[in-house]
């Protein structure tokens, strides 16, 4: 890694026990949320998926490079209309030190994002509640964040009791919810279908 990375890397304000880098608040049009896959953006895209914004749930594999090589998606990913910020793994049976660099990555790609003068919404995740000692940092409060429903069906309690401590500690002011959401779940949803977001117009 050459100096200047290392500078780059270090960079970003942090927040928490681990300096974990914050996400500076940010607005963006509410009234008409589309959401497009990273894996589904292409060079010099269509007018109408310029129009949305690109989503992370996707496995781990499939984003790695936004964190390792961050420099080499600027230009295709600036096309698009704002970024959430990437959905590294968090599973209850990882290492903690695992999840907090989860955290950590998706926060600092939103941070190297912002700084490139792009829009960028920061992706919630949380397992046990042990991760909510730090996978709430780095997000202030009052800001638009998203959430992802994948996967979560099978831990209905323990995912509840996440969003709760999120609403709590973020305030954030609306929720971009991709994928059907549970009925307790409260807050300013706005719900993304999954199936329209992967119907990409070329």
């Amino acid at each position: 890694m050459r100096d200047n990375e290392l500078f780059t890397r270090n960079a970003f304000y942090g927040s928490g026990i681990y300096e974990i880098p914050i996400i500076e608040k940010q607005e963006i049009k509410l009234n008409h949320i589309e959401l497009i896959s990273f894996s589904d953006t292409r060079i010099n895209d269509s007018e109408s998926n310029k129009k949305k914004g690109v989503h992370f749930f996707l496995d781990d594999y499939r984003f790695e490079n936004v964190y390792r090589n961050p420099e080499q998606s600027i230009a295709r990913l600036s096309q698009y209309s704002f970024l959430l910020t990437p959905d590294f793994s968090m599973y209850a049976d990882m290492m903690a030190w695992r999840q907090i660099e989860s955290v950590a990555h998706s926060r600092w790609v939103g941070a190297y994002w912002q700084e490139q003068g792009l829009s960028v919404i920061p992706t919630i995740s949380w397992s046990t509640k042990e991760s909510f000692e730090y996978c709430f940092d780095g997000v202030e409060k009052n800001s638009i964040v998203a959430i992802g429903m994948i996967g979560c069906k099978r831990n209905k309690r323990e995912f509840l009791l996440g969003y709760e401590k999120m609403l709590e500690r973020i305030e954030p002011s609306h929720i971009i919810c991709y994928g059907n959401p549970f009925t307790e779940m409260q807050g300013n949803l706005i719900v993304v279908d999954y199936f329209k977001s992967r119907m990409v117009v070329r």
